[in-house]
């Protein structure tokens, strides 16, 4: 069978971060016409379950960039491509070296999700921590509360574009760290960043999940550098025209924007959907 794979934020998701009506009437479709789908994001399950739910996304997701597979029929996760203390410990001294707060995001006991965080220094990290909570439904606490068990999936932070950027440098010398980065609001001088294990990537996880489903072909759409992993190998791969120029380098065929149902459109046609 063939399996459409969607990147999320810049892609399926609208500049609301919302799945709109014409793709939501889009995956209506697909599932009747039995052609399987499911997400492959950056975000953890937390913060994508609402966005996702009621839209038939019923075979396993992967999250934070192939750290974690989810399944759906068990409400389980397959762990794997974990981070130590140990590993972070020096990235971990970094952020604090340029007045950065990391947030480090963690798996624990009947998948419960905590990020615990160092003191916070400003009001963007603040704010940052209150989005974590309270729109993306993830319970955070001081590290001095970290438990053994507490499995890492992640590190992510917000600041400015030198610090991100030194602290991302110094995550290219740590054999089992790799780093995506950004500007976090177009205009503005912040930047984000989120570290995670070395050997995930959502293509990997993709890989895994092609060979447990029996999948012969992969579609796969993006627009960000932790989707080139994927794009190199599917059968398929897709970048909305707002999508960085890397990414719609390696796509089979560039499509249409992310905020005007690009993606939706695309798919319609490609399978001969109802138009409307």
């Amino acid at each position: 069978m063939d399996l459409i794979v969607f990147d999320l934020d810049g892609t399926l998701l609208n500049k609301k971060s919302q799945v709109s009506e014409h793709t939501s009437d889009t995956l209506r479709q697909l599932r009747e016409r039995g052609i399987a789908y499911t997400v492959a994001t950056g975000r953890t399950l937390q913060s994508a379950r609402n966005l996702l739910d009621g839209q038939g996304f019923s075979l396993p997701h992967i999250y934070k960039n192939g750290v974690l597979i989810w399944r759906p029929d068990s409400d389980l996760y397959s762990h794997s491509n974990l981070l130590t203390s140990s590993e972070i410990g020096t990235v971990l001294h970094a952020f604090l070296s340029v007045e950065v707060t990391p947030f480090i995001f963690t798996v624990e006991p009947s998948n419960r999700h905590v990020v615990y965080h160092l003191p916070m220094q400003n009001d963007t990290e603040r704010r940052l921590a209150k989005t974590f909570s309270q729109d993306r439904g993830i319970e955070m606490l001081p590290v001095t509360e970290m438990p053994p068990c507490a499995e890492i999936t992640n590190v992510s932070a917000l600041g400015a574009r030198a610090a991100i950027e030194s602290v991302a440098d110094l995550v290219l010398n740590e054999a089992h760290l790799m780093s995506y980065a950004g500007s976090a609001i177009e205009g503005e001088s912040l930047f984000w960043i989120d570290i995670h294990h070395s050997a995930a990537s959502k293509g990997g996880a993709l890989t895994n999940l092609k060979q447990d489903l029996g999948v012969s072909r992969i579609i796969c759409f993006g627009d960000s550098d932790n989707d080139l992993s994927m794009f190199a190998m599917a059968d398929e791969s897709y970048a909305p025209s707002n999508a960085k120029n890397e990414v719609q380098a390696e796509a089979t065929q560039v499509i249409g924007h992310h905020n005007e149902d690009g993606i939706s459109k695309f798919l319609r046609k490609r399978f001969d959907l109802t138009m409307h």
